[in-house]
C-alpha cells in the first residue's frame, strides 16, 4: 500500500500518513548522536563526531555544532548538506531581525520562523522535506536559558533535555533517570559524558569522537564556547576516574558481605 503514496510528499496515504516525512525522520536516526541539557546557569550541547576518513583534512571549527548569533547555537543530526542550508537561513533571519529592531531575536521566534519553512516543504509539490533535526540552545531576556528541538515535519518544542540521532532512545532513558531541574552546568557536563559513554558505539571515549559546547552568561553577555580537545580529555579522565571509584566501592561491599556470611 505504501508504494502508491511514498513517492509524493504532498499526498496522504489512506492511514493518514505522509511517508516522505517519516522517511526523513528515519534518515535522522542513522546520524550521529546529539543531545542538549538545560541547566540552571547555562545549557550544554554534546554531539558524536563521526570520523569518515583518516585522510580527511582537519577542520579548525566544530563539525556538528554551529553558532547562529550572539545568543544562540545549534546542533544537527541528519543530512549535512540540508543542515547547511537551514543554518544559513537561521543566521539570515536572526540578522534581519537585529537590523530591523536593534535587538537580538527571541529564541522561540527564530525556531518558529524556521519551522514554518520546514513545514512548507511538506505541503507544496516539487519539494522534499529537509532530512535533518536540529537542537537549539539560547538565551533571551524573556525566558532566560532555553533548549528547543525541531524535526523535518516542522514541529518544534521546548525541552529540559533531549537527544536526536543514533541510539536516542537509550540516551533519553538515561536523561530521564539522571536529570534534575536544579542541575548546574558542571554537573550537566558530567552527565553528558555518561550519556556519551553509554550511547556511542565505542569501547573507550576519546576527544576526537566527541564535540561539546556550553552557553552561559558572563557579565551580562552570552558566551558560547566550544570545548577544546584538552578540556574534553580532562572531562573524560574525570568520568573514567568516577567509574573506577564506583567499581572499587562495589568490590569492597561484596568482600564485606562475603566475609560476614562466612563468619556466620
Amino acid at each position: 500500500m505504501s508504494r502508491r503514496y511514498d513517492t509524493k510528499t504532498t499526498t496522504f496515504s489512506p492511514e493518514g500518513r505522509l511517508y516522505q516525512v517519516e522517511y526523513a525522520m528515519e534518515a535522522i536516526g542513522l546520524a550521529g548522536t546529539c543531545f542538549g541539557i538545560l541547566a540552571e546557569d547555562g545549557v550544554v550541547l554534546a554531539a558524536e563526531r563521526k570520523i569518515t576518513n583518516k585522510l580527511l583534512d582537519e577542520i579548525p571549527f566544530s563539525d556538528k555544532i554551529y553558532k547562529i548569533n550572539e545568543n544562540m547555537a545549534c546542533s544537527v543530526a541528519g543530512i549535512t548538506s540540508d543542515a547547511n542550508v537551514l543554518i544559513n537561513e537561521l543566521r539570515l533571519i536572526a540578522q534581519r531581525y537585529l537590523l530591523s529592531y536593534q535587538e537580538p531575536i527571541p529564541c522561540e521566534q527564530l525556531v518558529s520562523h524556521l519551522c514554518d519553512i520546514k513545514q512548507a516543504y511538506t505541503q507544496f509539490g516539487g519539494k522534499r522535506p529537509f532530512g535533518v533535526s536540529i537542537l537549539y540552545i539560547g538565551w533571551d531576556r524573556h525566558y532566560g536559558f532555553q533548549l528547543y528541538h525541531s524535526d523535518p515535519s516542522g514541529n518544534y518544542g521546548g525541552w529540559k533535555a533531549n537527544c536526536i540521532g543514533n541510539n536516542n532512545s537509550a540516551a533519553m532513558a538515561i536523561l530521564k533517570q539522571e536529570y534534575k531541574p536544579e542541575i548546574k552546568i558542571k554537573d550537566a557536563l558530567s552527565l553528558s559524558m555518561k550519556v556519551l559513554h553509554k550511547t556511542l558505539d565505542v569501547s573507550k571515549l576519546s576527544a576526537e569522537k566527541v564535540e561539546m559546547a556550553t552557553l552561559t552568561r558572563v557579565n551580562g553577555k552570552t558566551v558560547i564556547r566550544v570545548l577544546s580537545s584538552d578540556e574534553l580529555g580532562k572531562l573524560i579522565e574525570e568520568y573514567e576516574a568516577e567509574i573506577k571509584a564506583a567499581e572499587e566501592a562495589k568490590e569492597k561491599e561484596k568482600s564485606k558481605k562475603s566475609s560476614s556470611s562466612s563468619s556466620k
